[in-house]
């Protein structure tokens, strides 16, 4: 591994993926682990896939949203998981410089479309709740579609400058880089130039990205809760915050380690290493492995389908 180290080069040709420092006595373990999770992301989220595919019932708003959610959490397990693996299983560390801005590009992208989608799960549930009678006429089958490709298009625009300005950076340090994946800061640290650009808009993107849909989300429930408390019985009220419990379970299970992998990275100097990774691959595998289970439990629609399959 020193061949890699201390050369000079402005552009790699590869990567050195690390893995998790600290941690290679526990990789058999760990790799279990995470391979049961992955092996669950990628079962439940084809199970709801083909569940709302087969049940014309389902072909509503929410269950086209909850489509979206699925496909963007097998491609944001796949685009590491697998690299994970070979690391851990065969010690195949090696990843091409292109190769790993795609990386790059895929893990930020599709964790901006994945909270995108929330907001737009957040915007049914309060169409649904606050004003059910035009739910149909407000949420319509185009509506759902603009929404979708909105929610792409802002996370592709969004994320475009990380790759970029990580193959602008020159790299005379090392190409080593201590990480499970290419994350965005993880690789250009690596760089003997002055990356304040790279941080400055990767703060830039928290804020205005996550940030703005976390607000959003917030507006739509305080609305939602003002109208269930003036419901007139303890059981109406239970009922309908029962329709939104799947969607706060979510929410809470991605922006929450989501939130402290990347804040913990930018400020948490005295926080080990392994730690900072170990809670990276937290924030990629529980949610995609928690929301089929958490929308298959909750969802009674959902439920009794896979029940009768």
């Amino acid at each position: 591994m020193s061949d890699f180290n201390k050369t000079d080069f402005t552009n790699p040709s590869t990567f050195i993926l690390l893995g998790i420092p600290g941690l290679e006595a526990a990789y058999v373990w760990i790799s279990i682990l995470f391979c049961t999770m992955y092996d669950i992301a990628i079962l439940g989220n084809f199970t709801i896939l083909f569940i709302v595919r087969m049940e014309p019932s389902l072909h509503g708003p929410m269950y086209y949203f909850l489509c979206m959610l699925a496909i963007s959490d097998l491609v944001l397990t796949t685009s590491t998981l697998p690299k994970l693996l070979s690391i851990f299983w065969f010690n195949s560390r090696e990843i091409e410089f292109s190769a790993c801005l795609t990386q790059l590009f895929f893990v930020h992208c599709f964790s901006g479309i994945e909270s995108g989608i929330f907001v737009a799960m957040a915007l049914d549930r309060y169409v649904a709740i606050c004003d059910p009678l035009r739910h149909s006429t407000i949420l319509t089958n185009p509506v759902v579609a603009k929404i979708g490709l909105a929610v792409v298009l802002r996370s592709v625009i969004f994320t475009l400058p990380y790759p970029f300005l990580a193959r602008r950076w020159p790299y005379c340090r090392t190409n080593i880089i201590p990480h499970t994946h290419c994350e965005h800061m993880a690789v250009v640290k690596l760089s003997c130039t002055d990356i304040h650009i790279s941080n400055y808009y990767g703060l830039f993107a928290l804020s205005f990205g996550i940030g703005l849909d976390l607000f959003f989300i917030s507006v739509s429930y305080i609305q939602i809760l003002r109208d269930i408390f003036r419901l007139p019985t303890k059981d109406a009220r239970l009922k309908t915050f029962g329709t939104c419990s799947s969607h706060l379970c979510a929410i809470l299970a991605f922006y929450i380690p989501g939130l402290f992998s990347s804040l913990s990275y930018r400020f948490g100097h005295n926080v080990p290493l392994h730690f900072h990774i170990l809670l990276a691959n937290v924030y990629l595998l529980v949610p995609p492995m928690l929301n089929p289970i958490i929308y298959g439990v909750r969802t009674k629609q959902i439920r009794d389908r896979l029940l009768q399959t």
